[in-house]
């Protein structure tokens, strides 16, 4: 393929140099057409069809390698061909050159561009994947740009050949027209600067403003079709109604109030929704105590000759929901009360585009009428249909929070960070004492997303703390036996039996998507909620944010798609903003702690993004080594030759922590340089953030001007 486009190269140079060569383009200037407009004309008397391919054929070559000339042929094919038949060659012969065009540049550098700009291009792709035919139309109808830019530029684009064709067919139509037209008039014409004059310049540019207003118009045509079967309210109650009183809701009625709209929250259950009650808040309190006792057990790594720690498991849980309810305040009613927001303790329920049914807690109901609504009803653990785990019961992330009594065999269904998180906390509390705490991951390692040295230097840690983890064992079916509950696992291709005294589902999580009016107002929601890029639902009015809309299903991403879903709900038409998703950081609280922004090596081969690695173990670290703590390390990846981050992987303690530097460095375009340039206190775990910039930078270091000076410094010397 390689020789095959380097051949292919190699004719199209020698072609375009031959016309340079030549000087060719004189034959295409509008002096030599006016000069044998007469000749050329008889010739076409005595010969239409030949003349009509010959002129054909050429235009499409000229156009297919982008040679100038283009503008002057039109201008002859009108005084050539008159404006209709001149009209219908130039529009047909200037669409398959475009297109040719357009397949030649996708032949010799789609590759390489892939290759070398590949994520850029996935969200370009994305773009015209969407609404790509749409800005082609545009562009083609304003000459301003120039078209052979267009078609070479297109090329390199995921637009399909024959989209490319027609739009192109269609959207320089209005300008062949023109230029046509302007053709018969050729004896009239002295220069270019009589057909491209400010005045038909501007009435280009009208005419690429007539697509965004056709757009507009399809907008409003497409809400009137799908608000059809409703009656608009001649006025309304509210600005906004949000469903949902957790992350993404909190923030989005926090937002709305401040901003001085009327806005009303509801929520069924529990303010702070799963963060705050079953979640990250419960979760971590768990892993900090549980933490505490690993460091118990390791008193003689840090000089003590031996330590212990006497605790109820009961009160550990009890130390839990006193951190959630220190927590609550921050997320009550009150507090969101004393904010502006109308906080309703009930069942919401979209009757209408504009009303939302809601029956409060105390049984009383009425229907609200609301500007906009925001649907953020979160999301809750999915538990697998496995043939008899309702008879042996089950716990997950949402009901483990009521154990009081440690359950001294318990099998951890799932390998993700939920999953891991949990198991190691109920191991180091003393789950498993006399048994094990088993993990059971259908994959070939936990915590798949990461690279698989880090799921490996988890794995590894997990077994040196005595939990026993199975990879690549499925789970088939729970059953009892004789009074003890047993996991059948198929494990290649054979039965594991497991016996266990309690199971722990972690697995994922569902949006919750049942009860809120979606199916019967027809809102397309099968895994979540489909939203576009503004985060609106098929309703313009509607929209979603957080894990009931996806695509990822963070604390912190549900705050960051609350900020859209608030202002895009409030001044929409007048402004929206597509979210952004470009740089979205996550942690796993696992020890040692896993933390990431943007690609990993793992991705980055997945989507054929070229990159180049620096690294940094952390056991090199002065305060690591200093805690007892020097294990894991730092892996970013950059652009081949820069300094640009694509990505950053942390393991280690307060990984976390150590990734804000990246993400903030990401968000902003701070290279490596930059990093390694600013000054980290001593001795701290920051500072192995400027180390790896160290690396990059030594990996890099200019070697030849370094010669240059060692040669000076040795002149200098004598």
């Amino acid at each position: 393929m390689k020789s095959r486009k380097l051949l292919f190269l190699l004719i199209i140079g020698v072609v375009v140099a031959l016309y340079f060569i030549f000087d060719l383009s004189r034959y295409f200037s509008l002096a030599v057409f006016k000069e044998q407009q007469a000749a050329i004309a008889a010739w076409h008397a005595a010969h239409p069809w030949l003349a009509s391919a010959s002129y054909f054929a050429i235009y499409v070559v000229v156009t297919a390698l982008s040679l100038p000339g283009a503008v002057p042929m039109t201008l002859a094919g009108g005084a050539i061909f008159g404006l209709w038949w001149g009209t219908l060659i130039v529009s047909f012969a200037s669409s398959i050159g475009a297109t040719l065009a357009f397949l030649v540049a996708r032949f010799l550098l789609r590759d390489w561009v892939t290759a070398k700009f590949g994520r850029r291009l996935q969200a370009i792709d994305a773009g015209i994947q969407r609404e790509g035919a749409f800005y082609l139309f545009t562009l083609r109808l304003v000459p301003a740009f120039p078209f052979f830019l267009i078609n070479l530029l297109s090329g390199l684009t995921a637009m399909k050949a024959r989209t490319f064709y027609w739009v192109s067919q269609l959207g320089m139509l209005a300008g062949t027209v023109v230029y046509v037209n302007a053709g018969t008039q050729l004896a009239n014409i002295d220069s270019l600067s009589g057909i491209v004059s400010p005045g038909l310049l501007f009435s280009f540019v009208l005419l690429g403003i007539f697509p965004l207003v056709a757009k507009k118009v399809v907008e409003i045509v497409h809400q009137n079709k799908v608000f059809a079967p409703w009656t608009k309210p001649q006025h309304f109650d509210r600005n906004l109604v949000v469903i949902g009183g957790g992350s993404a809701g909190l923030v989005t009625a926090y937002i709305a109030a401040a901003v001085k709209a009327r806005v009303t929250l509801i929520e069924k259950h529990q303010m702070g929704g799963d963060c705050l009650n079953t979640g990250c808040v419960p979760s971590k309190a768990l892993i900090r105590s549980a933490k505490f006792l690993s460091h118990v057990s390791r008193a003689r790594e840090l000089g003590c000759r031996s330590a212990s720690a006497d605790f109820s498991f009961a009160e550990v849980m009890e130390r839990v929901q006193r951190v959630v309810r220190a927590v609550a305040p921050h997320d009550s009613v009150e507090r969101y009360t004393g904010l502006g927001v109308e906080v309703i303790e009930g069942t919401a329920k979209m009757v209408t585009p504009w009303e939302v049914e809601v029956t409060r807690n105390s049984g009383a109901s009425e229907r609200l009428s609301t500007r906009s609504i925001v649907i953020a009803a979160g999301a809750r653990p999915f538990v697998p249909p496995i043939p008899g785990i309702e008879e042996v019961g089950y716990l997950t992330s949402d009901t483990v929070w009521d154990l009081r009594e440690l359950p001294r065999r318990l099998v951890v269904l799932g390998g993700g960070p939920i999953g891991a998180e949990l198991t190691q906390a109920f191991a180091r509390l003393g789950a498993g004492s006399g048994g094990k705490v088993i993990q059971v991951e259908m994959a070939p390692r936990i915590l798949v997303r990461e690279d698989v040295e880090v799921s490996e230097m988890v794995t590894r840690r997990f077994r040196d703390e005595g939990i026993d983890v199975l990879v690549n064992h499925k789970a088939k079916q729970f059953l009892v036996a004789d009074g003890e509950k047993i996991l059948i696992a198929e494990h290649e291709g054979h039965d594991v039996r497991i016996p266990f005294d309690a199971v722990l589902v972690a697995v994922g999580r569902i949006a919750n998507l049942q009860g809120y009016g979606l199916e019967e107002l027809g809102i397309p929601a099968e895994r979540t909620v489909e939203t576009n890029e503004y985060l609106q639902t098929n309703y313009p009015n509607i929209y979603a944010a957080g894990d009931v809309a996806g695509p990822y299903q963070f604390t912190h991403t549900a705050a960051h798609q609350a900020w859209y879903a608030a202002v895009n709900a409030l001044f929409d038409p007048f402004k929206k903003f597509k979210a952004d998703y470009s740089v979205i950081p996550w942690a796993t609280f696992v020890e040692p702690e896993v933390a990431r922004v943007g690609l990993n090596e793992q991705e980055a081969r997945e989507k054929n993004i070229p990159y180049e690695v620096s690294r940094y173990d952390i056991d090199d670290l002065d305060r690591a080594i200093a805690d007892s703590e020097a294990h894991g390390f730092i892996k970013v990846l950059t652009v081949p030759g820069k300094d640009k981050i694509l990505g950053v992987t942390i393991v280690g303690e307060h990984a976390g922590d150590l990734l804000a530097e990246y993400v903030l460095a990401m968000k902003h375009g701070i290279g490596l340089n930059k990093i390694l340039g600013t000054i980290h206190i001593y001795p701290t775990l920051a500072e192995a953030n400027k180390y790896v910039a160290g690396v990059w930078k030594k990996a890099h270091a200019p070697q030849q001007l370094l010669a240059w000076v060692a040669r000076f410094h040795a002149w200098r010397r004598g």
